[in-house]
């Protein structure tokens, strides 16, 4: 039986086997996600997550947006241990257990897959990036 994690809140980072394109089961190792929003699926609390990645942060494409050393404080409170880049074009929603998502190395919050948050001098850029995605699927 799956185990279940406590609900996350919007704007939580958290560690998540997010699916590979075109797959419905768990992507083979965790990586950072960024929470979106939250809900149920079935009995199961569920979390709407964004895909996160340390590669390829050299260009940037509509739709993403980067944390970085640079950010000080704000990535700090990320948990993110590299610089790392979240597209909002790729979004799942998720049941929150155990088989998406895993306690990050350290539990920085317990034994829950809390990294850590998005800072609020941030969401302004996450924003500006949901905004140029949504304008680039109306076309």
């Amino acid at each position: 039986m799956a185990r279940l994690f406590p609900p996350p809140q919007s704007g939580d980072i958290v560690w998540c086997r997010f699916p590979h394109r075109g797959s419905s089961a768990p992507g083979p190792k965790p990586r950072p996600a960024l929470v979106i929003d939250i809900g149920r699926l079935g009995d199961h609390p569920a979390a709407e997550v964004i895909y996160g990645t340390s590669r390829k942060l050299e260009r940037l494409y509509p739709g993403e947006f980067s944390i970085v050393q640079e950010d000080g404080d704000a990535f700090a409170a990320s948990g993110l241990s590299y610089p790392t880049k979240f597209d909002t074009t790729r979004s799942v929603f998720l049941p929150y257990t155990d088989e998406w998502f895993s306690v990050p190395p350290g539990a920085p919050y317990g034994q829950i897959p809390t990294l850590g948050v998005l800072h609020p001098s941030l969401v302004r850029r996450a924003k500006a990036a949901f905004d140029a995605a949504s304008r680039g699927r109306r076309r």
